[in-house]
């Protein structure tokens, strides 16, 4: 049985460790863009997550704890909502919760009665 001299060893692991190192610059900086984006408004994260690999993002990374860190919010249960605009269903116009407040309940609702 033939060994494996002391400098070939030492070279081969200097390229393992440099593998690796050079992995985890790149997993750290996917992260890293995928954080940025979520922490941009829904509307410029959707248009980021049109051009992104989602495959990659959601296997490879923790992107559901990500989501959720990048989307909690600061408001408390009696505080006054914040001020959004949306577009109505068939797109004509935009409706503002301005427009209501302090008219009547507004009631958002988010999912499917299907």
């Amino acid at each position: 049985m033939k060994m494996v001299s002391g400098p070939r060893i030492t070279r081969a692991l200097k390229w393992l460790l440099r593998g690796v190192g050079a992995i985890a610059v790149l997993y750290l900086a996917f992260f890293s863009t995928i954080a940025i984006a979520m922490l941009q408004t829904p509307e410029r994260f959707g248009l980021f997550m049109r051009y992104a690999p989602a495959p990659l993002i959601w296997r490879l990374l923790p992107a559901p704890r990500m989501w959720l860190w990048a989307r909690k919010g600061s408001l408390q249960e009696g505080d006054t909502a914040p001020e959004f605009t949306l577009s109505t269903p068939d797109h004509a116009s935009r409706v503002s919760l301005a427009a209501h407040r302090g008219q009547r309940p507004v009631v958002l609702v988010f999912g499917s009665y299907t």
